[in-house]
């Protein structure tokens, strides 16, 4: 059997499995990317749109968001690769030249759905001012803007953090700084850029779940708010992937910084819940 076959072969076989193993837990499968492209291919353009610009989206961020695979690719492996690294194309920046490059995935207009559990598998750069985040946003952003769309952080890791993920909202009256949300720490000095882990959200009707590795550690409901709060995780939201170098949050990469950086992703997956209505959108 040929070798690239056979690993398609395994993978679809690991993915049977998984899916199974859901089902039994009252997950169906809805919707998937397992990156099994060829080696230097660009993102299925059926299911991500790569968004492009070095504004600072918000956060005073230095990279720029590239497009055409130039930072986003097939490892021919099944994996995705988000690369950022030291900008050498003259593009402009919102402080002048751009210092770095990387890419940002969405599924907006391709897939969005409010409800469900959200998975990923990946492994994360390492490095000062570094900031990987696997994530959701409402779709209603266009029409209502942020915050009032809401935001879910399923992911966020900042590179002075090795060791520690943040499960986080944004909504109207808490967001920014005043997200809400918890962290995860790995225990015994272990840093999530060493290895694969597995990074999910249970979203249900006034109730969103975290989970690292299947651990569960915060829930969320409507009562935690701030007082007065609006609860906006009722509608449908589409799925972001993206490296962000420095900003206001993780700060600047540094001399202790080693460029390029990689996030490696293995799969994004999606299930819908038994019992419970998911509120589904799909165009393109």
């Amino acid at each position: 059997m040929p070798r690239r076959f056979s690993r398609l072969v395994i993978a679809a076989a690991a993915l049977l499995a998984l899916a199974s193993s859901a089902h039994a837990r009252g997950w169906r499968l809805v919707w998937a990317d397992e990156f099994g492209g060829a080696r230097g291919s660009a993102v299925d353009a059926g299911k991500w749109a790569e968004e492009t610009g070095g504004e600072g989206w918000g956060n005073k961020e230095l990279q720029f968001y590239t497009t055409g695979g130039k930072n986003a690719y097939h490892d021919g492996r099944g994996s995705l690769v988000i690369r950022a690294e030291e900008a050498r194309d003259g593009l402009k920046c919102w402080y002048g030249p751009c210092r770095y490059t990387s890419a940002r995935l969405v599924t907006r207009g391709k897939f969005g759905q409010a409800y469900g559990r959200f998975e990923a598998r990946l492994r994360v750069p390492r490095g000062q001012g570094l900031w990987p985040a696997f994530w959701l946003l409402g779709e209603d952003i266009g029409t209502r803007g942020w915050p009032a769309c809401g935001e879910i952080d399923i992911m966020e890791n900042i590179g002075r953090e090795p060791a520690t993920v943040h499960g986080t909202v944004h909504g109207p009256g808490y967001s920014g700084a005043s997200g809400v949300g918890a962290s995860y720490k790995l225990p015994e000095g272990r840093r999530f850029a060493d290895d694969f882990h597995t990074f999910a959200v249970e979203w249900e009707p006034d109730e969103i779940r975290w989970y690292v590795d299947g651990r569960h550690y915060h829930t969320l409901t409507p009562g935690k708010l701030p007082a007065g709060s609006r609860w906006v995780f009722d509608h449908s939201f589409f799925i972001l992937l993206n490296v962000a170098v420095g900003g206001e949050w993780p700060g600047e990469p540094d001399r202790t910084t080693v460029f390029p950086q990689t996030m490696t992703v293995d799969y994004v997956r999606v299930y819908s819940r038994e019992g419970v209505k998911a509120k589904r959108s799909k165009t393109g």
